[in-house]
């Protein structure tokens, strides 16, 4: 189990954490969420020692991570996957960190093919994928065969096929009784993948509960009503009676009514002593992706804003979009006159000949041209 108590993190004026206190405990998949900047980084480098807390203090079992003996075999994490030397092969790489903890060379081999990278076990680490080096560095964190596993971002450059394959591996891991902490910022995967969650903001603790009552108490249910043949005098005739009942009804852009305050068969009820006939009656329960939004939505320090073209576009003439409108044509520029050769028109012969008169200088003067050019 992981146990932080009071952790608080100061890089000199700025907090990264503040007084952060949590369990993650064994046998579950524990999500770790916030918005960029909330301090998860910080967090998850002070447990496992590679930050040391201004005040505070983190466990993995009882014991800081630097009193843990030989650490890699109870402890496995993946925080940076490009933490690896580019010129070694991945097995190489599993290779010297197994030496380093006493770790058997076969369970190398083994990893390589639970990450399924036993077919570029020998392939240097610069030439991988971002994908690749994930699966590389999830190998690592499973090298020791531990019972604490973090993981920060570890879906991140994998195709659907890893996704499904992390998701799969961690609720495996989690099992088997081990103590896994994923951070990630995909609500969609943690949704599936999380039973419990930490909720962290600007350093500070926002929420620690399971998932689904993190999405009750950060969301409004409601239900979806649509009325058949979708009169508006029916809805009309239904909202009435919804509202009298205690409901609060919404319109929707589709016609549906959304209905809170009232459950399902409370609002089957009223549409039946209405004389209403309900062509749906759906329960309506926000996503994870809503819920956290919501929670966050005060807490975030990097907020984009609208990309303000129209400053930097020219005013549309006056008539522009209308019928018969034309576009004013870009000025011809004037070029000085000069006694240069001026090709014929198509299909004209410089050397047929020519009549008499001025026309006849032209073409004289064209045939000298010519024949200048030709020495």
């Amino acid at each position: 189990m992981i146990e932080a108590v009071g952790l608080t993190k100061r890089y000199g004026a700025k907090t990264a954490v503040s007084n952060l206190s949590f369990q993650v405990r064994p046998g579950t998949v524990t999500g770790f969420l916030g918005p960029n900047g909330s301090g998860k980084s910080t967090t998850m480098r002070m447990i496992l020692g590679l930050d040391q807390p201004t005040s505070g203090h983190v466990t993995i079992g009882g014991h800081p991570f630097r009193s843990l003996p030989n650490a890699p075999r109870q402890v496995g994490a993946l925080l940076d996957a490009k933490a690896v030397h580019g010129g070694r092969s991945a097995r190489n790489h599993l290779l010297s960190l197994a030496q380093l903890a006493g770790i058997p060379a076969a369970r190398v081999d083994e990893v390589l093919g639970v990450v399924g990278l036993q077919d570029v076990a020998r392939k240097r680490s610069k030439g991988f994928s971002l994908g690749m080096g994930q699966r590389l560095g999830i190998a690592a964190a499973l090298l020791g065969d531990p019972q604490v596993l973090l993981f920060d971002e570890p879906v991140n450059g994998l195709d659907p096929e890893g996704i499904l394959w992390v998701r799969n591996l961690m609720k495996m891991l989690a099992s088997e009784g081990r103590t896994v902490f994923v951070s990630s910022h995909l609500m969609s995967e943690m949704a599936l993948t999380a039973d419990h969650l930490i909720v962290i903001g600007r350093g500070q603790l926002l929420a620690d509960m399971n998932v689904k009552e993190f999405i009750s108490a950060n969301s409004a249910d409601f239900a979806r009503v649509r009325v058949a043949d979708g009169l508006a005098e029916r809805r009309e005739k239904l909202t009435t009676s919804l509202t009298e009942a205690g409901g609060r009804v919404m319109s929707e852009p589709d016609g549906a009514l959304r209905v809170t305050g009232l459950p399902l068969p409370r609002i089957s009820e009223v549409a039946h002593e209405s004389d209403v006939r309900l062509w749906e009656l759906s329960p309506h329960q926000a996503s994870l992706e809503e819920a956290y939004m919501r929670m966050t939505q005060s807490v975030v320090d990097y907020r984009s804003t609208a990309d303000q073209k129209a400053g930097l576009q020219q005013p549309a003439a006056h008539g522009h979009g209308q019928p018969g409108y034309e576009p004013p044509q870009p000025p011809v520029p004037q070029v000085p006159q000069q006694n240069w050769y001026a090709p014929p028109p198509p299909g004209q012969n410089p050397s047929a000949a020519a009549p008499a008169g001025p026309a006849a200088a032209t073409a004289d003067l064209t045939k000298r041209d010519t024949s200048e050019d030709a020495r």
